[in-house]
């Protein structure tokens, strides 16, 4: 356990003495504060259905995805590219660790950075609480929802930063596999007849299942999808790792 720490104390040096994070963070904030005006003001017209911006936050525009999918490859991108690009991985690999402990502790440092990336987006609680009455519950889902949804993109990520010791190949490589993940759902939506395929396939619909977390529903179909695609993603991860140790 000491070994996984080392490590992730190593990678959250790393991500905050670059400015690259800084430039993340406040590209993400920015952004965020930006949709989260447009929401209010949105629901501010009279003849807007009525609807919690909290649920339009989570989830409920384009934007959120959007900038979703192009942040994390962010995050990830460099995880182990950089390490393949500087020779280090050699030292690390050869090193008493395990590749599954590598992969670990680089995984929740991007996990936690992703979670610093969101915590000030509890300001917008607040303020929303301050003018009107708000159900905690659903808020508690909606974050339930953006942490699990990150565990698989950030999962995502680091397998494909095994891939290449180009840190923008694998930027590309990873939005590109979300963007497939992302996409199950809109093939559901093309099928016309009903059948068991397209019933799977409404089970991997990522917008429909951070919408139910967004309207405070918690299935546990939705949790053990992207927590076992995460896991899935991190055993390739490892097993990249391994192949490349032999090589």
């Amino acid at each position: 356990m000491r070994k996984i720490w080392a490590i992730i104390r190593r990678e959250l040096i790393a991500y905050f003495s670059s400015p690259l994070a800084y430039i993340v963070m406040t590209a993400f904030l920015l952004m965020q504060g930006y949709i989260f005006y447009l929401i209010v003001s949105f629901l501010n017209n009279p003849q807007t259905p009525a609807m919690t911006p909290l649920r339009l936050f989570f989830g409920g525009t384009i934007f959120f995805w959007l900038f979703l999918l192009f942040v994390v490859p962010v995050i990830t991108m460099r995880l182990i590219a950089e390490e393949r690009r500087s020779g280090t991985i050699e030292v690390l690999l050869t090193s008493p660790v395990t590749e599954a402990q590598v992969v670990i502790g680089k995984f929740v440092a991007a996990m936690a950075f992703y979670a610093s990336l969101w915590l000030p987006t509890a300001l917008y609680v607040l303020i929303l609480r301050r003018h009107s009455e708000i159900d905690i519950g659903p808020v508690l889902a909606g974050y339930l929802g953006v942490f699990l949804l990150g565990f698989l993109f950030l999962a995502v990520g680091t397998f494909c930063s095994t891939l290449t010791d180009n840190q923008l190949i694998a930027a590309i490589i990873a939005f590109a596999a979300m963007v497939a993940l992302f996409s199950i759902g809109l093939v559901e939506q093309l099928m016309i007849s009903s059948s068991v395929i397209k019933s799977a396939l409404g089970q991997m619909n990522l917008w429909t299942q951070m919408d139910d977390f967004a309207k405070g529903i918690v299935d546990t179909r939705h949790v053990i999808y992207q927590l076992s695609g995460g896991v899935l993603f991190l055993f390739l991860a490892a097993k990249a790792l391994e192949v490349k140790k032999w090589r």
